[in-house]
């Protein structure tokens, strides 16, 4: 196996930053892209080499054939898709492979098969995973939603067949609630991810949001970094992860890991990868899906078992095997990922823009900061509002909860808002306090109610004005 030389990023911000660190311990060069709205960001300063995409803020980073053309032309042997933008996007693997790339991910088919809800859904059945009663297939018009809802019963989960990040999902309670929803959810999925396909699921009420994060090489080893806790989510956003859930029992963990195994092993899956599922209040998994790229949350489990999943990443593509076997890897107290991000809560959590005037990042024992911004920094309006992970670790799930409160008051962002105090708030609740929680622990918790119904109050304002301008003529 021989060791590569350089490798390119193509992606922007705290991620491209963390595939830089990684590159550096692994003496890789590295070399970032970046559009004109990006020249100053942080990922193009760490990097050892940085290519322009030109002036149009976003769609460099979704220029397949241009990224690999970068590649080849500065000798690039890998390229790391890090998240989002085209990282679950099969076309990126096959170019890369046709140009002689090696892509840091799984093969262009299990990128497709994964990516295709429906697809996902049987290949877990096919390999003994418990799955959501549901249509198990696209849905062909509103009349066989309505006879689908009616088969399993409400109520029922509208999802979009391709894409991800919470994005195309409804709920319906009952007929009425479905025959709204229809539609409008075909209208935002078209629009998110280019495709008019959803699908129907049972609604599992309550439930907690539990992932395994997986490594397999290309050599037949596949082994589980244990599970991670998503649970505590804002309109099917996670905000807090944690690892290992505190909310499962070691039996619990044990099957779960292993049907993460066995559903890597039947699709033939290679590189890092995240497979979720919804626990409901009698203890049963069923799977959710299959995500085939490193998840914004492995930072959390590298901190509890000591494993780099990003340099692992780099290593499976460049041929190498798994760096451990299932019998090495263990875990040691709890980590909590909090997503840092440039909104307002007290005004609905709308997006805050701007010049960062101060930074200082949160330190001590047992905190880890991964972000891409910096004093004097201006965060641009074109893309996620993430502006940094603050990733606490200690060995007991209390401790953790008072370190993550110490480190949040530690953490100051002036000259725009942040979501810090929404995470203040909920470290104050008992419940979260208490590790008991599940996906509507936000929606439930009166310390966010304030938050909430402000959020709401701003979103009917948001469509009066819209309305009124649409009839104005506007």
């Amino acid at each position: 196996m021989t060791r590569p030389q350089k490798l390119l990023i193509a992606n922007r911000g705290e991620i491209a930053v963390r595939i830089i660190r990684a590159c550096a311990e692994m003496d890789i060069r590295s070399v970032a892209i970046y559009s004109d709205a990006d020249r100053h960001a942080l990922h193009v300063k760490k990097a050892d080499q940085a290519v322009p995409l030109g002036p149009d803020p976003v769609a460099g980073y979704l220029n397949v054939k241009n990224i690999v053309d970068l590649a080849v032309r500065h000798e690039c042997d890998l390229l790391h898709p890090g998240y989002g933008f085209l990282s679950e996007n099969p076309a990126l693997a096959e170019e890369c492979e046709k140009r002689g790339v090696r892509f840091i991910g799984p093969s262009a088919k299990v990128i497709r098969q994964m990516g295709d809800k429906t697809q996902a859904l049987k290949a877990a059945k096919d390999a003994g995973l418990p799955i959501i009663p549901g249509s198990h297939g696209n849905l062909e018009s509103l009349d066989h939603a309505i006879a689908m809802a009616k088969e399993i019963g409400y109520p029922v989960m509208l999802k979009a067949t391709s894409g991800g990040g919470g994005r195309g999902i409804r709920r319906c309670d009952n007929e009425e609630d479905l025959r709204k929803s229809y539609e409008r959810v075909i209208s935002e999925v078209t629009k998110a991810f280019g495709s008019a396909e959803i699908f129907m699921e049972k609604c599992i009420v309550n439930p907690r949001h539990i992932e395994v994060q997986i490594l397999a090489d290309k050599h037949g080893n596949v082994i589980h970094l244990n599970e991670r806790d998503c649970s505590i989510q804002r309109r099917n956003q996670k905000l807090i992860e944690i690892a290992p859930s505190p909310q499962l029992t070691v039996q619990q963990r044990l099957h779960v890991c292993q049907l993460a195994v066995n559903l890597a092993k039947a699709v033939g899956y290679q590189n890092a990868g995240t497979v979720e599922f919804l626990l409901d209040q009698n203890g049963q998994f069923y799977f959710m899906e299959m995500n085939t790229r490193v998840q914004v949350e492995h930072t959390i489990t590298e901190t509890i078992t000591g494993v780099d999943i990003v340099q692992e990443m780099i290593q499976i593509a460049n041929g190498g095997k798994l760096s451990y076997k299932q019998v090495d890897v263990n875990h040691r107290g709890f980590s909590i990922q909090f997503r840092i991000n440039a909104e307002d809560p007290a005004k609905g959590f709308v997006p805050s823009f701007g010049r960062i005037t101060r930074y200082y990042a949160p330190g001590g024992p047992g905190i880890r900061t991964d972000s891409a911004i910096y004093t004097g920094y201006d965060v641009p309006p074109y893309f996620d509002s993430m502006l940094a992970k603050v990733i606490v670790w200690a060995l007991t799930w209390e401790d953790v909860v008072n370190r993550s409160s110490r480190a949040l008051k530690d953490m100051e962002v002036f000259g725009i808002k942040s979501t810090i105090p929404y995470y203040q708030k909920i470290l104050e609740s008992p419940e979260f306090k208490s590790g008991n929680f599940t996906t509507s622990f936000v929606e439930s918790t009166p310390q966010l109610a304030e938050y909430s119904q402000k959020e709401r109050k701003d979103m009917r304002a948001t469509a009066l004005a819209a309305a009124i301008a649409v009839y104005a003529g506007w």
